[in-house]
């Protein structure tokens, strides 16, 4: 069962929300929140596996309440939510510990696949918001004047799963596409983060555009 707190200021948003995951088997909702301090609080006392957090929240931004919830409940994974699509935004909450970022006019089966997909400990992103983050690196990568930095050698099947990665693959399509177990393809990605010197996903991906890895 995956519990979740949904964090938003806008009551008909939440109601919403609430009413698409009550009918899964598999989700809970465990309480609401619309002001950040009311998140920290109700995080203290309730066992919450995911907080559906807005950005733009009263009281205490969504950013800061990520930062917050990973700094001190790192075990409570964030997939946030909001209508704004801003790299720098987005590049925020995601340094700041959120495992995905979705926009509001994401539909019924985008939620629930995204929130599944977080439970696991995998990122998720819309698409728009995908092309958003690729689109600074890009930028960031231009803007650069630095050389590459120097990394230890990816073997032919590193390279293979960080391309996968890189085209938001899951672990299972990955294993899948590759013809390699679930146990092989966290391995290479274990590999990978230790190589590249990455904390996540998303980093991967950053650093492997900003040097030429996927060419």
């Amino acid at each position: 069962m995956i519990n979740i707190l949904v964090a938003d200021d806008h009551t008909m948003f939440v109601d919403g929300i609430e009413s698409i995951l009550k009918a899964e088997a598999d989700m809970f909702v465990v309480g609401r929140s619309y002001d950040g301090p009311s998140v920290i609080e109700f995080v203290k006392t309730n066992k919450v596996d995911i907080v559906l957090l807005d950005v733009n929240l009263p009281g205490m931004s969504g950013i800061e309440v990520c930062k917050e919830l990973h700094a001190h409940h790192s075990s409570i994974k964030v997939l946030a939510i909001s209508m704004f699509n801003e790299e720098s935004i987005v590049s925020e909450i995601l340094n700041h510990g959120a495992k995905g970022y979705i926009l509001k006019n994401t539909g019924r089966e985008e939620l629930l696949i995204a929130i599944r997909t977080v439970a696991k400990g995998e990122s998720y992103f819309s698409k728009d918001v995908t092309e958003t983050i690729m689109k600074g690196l890009m930028n960031q990568r231009k803007s650069s004047s630095k050389s590459s930095v120097f990394f230890p050698k990816l073997s032919r099947r590193e390279k293979e799963v960080l391309k996968l990665i890189a085209q938001e693959f899951t672990t299972q399509e990955i294993a899948d596409s590759l013809y390699i177990s679930l146990k092989t393809v966290e391995s290479h990605r274990s590999s990978l983060l230790s190589k590249l010197n990455a904390r996540n996903s998303v980093g991967l991906v950053r650093i492997a555009i900003e040097n030429n890895l996927l060419e």
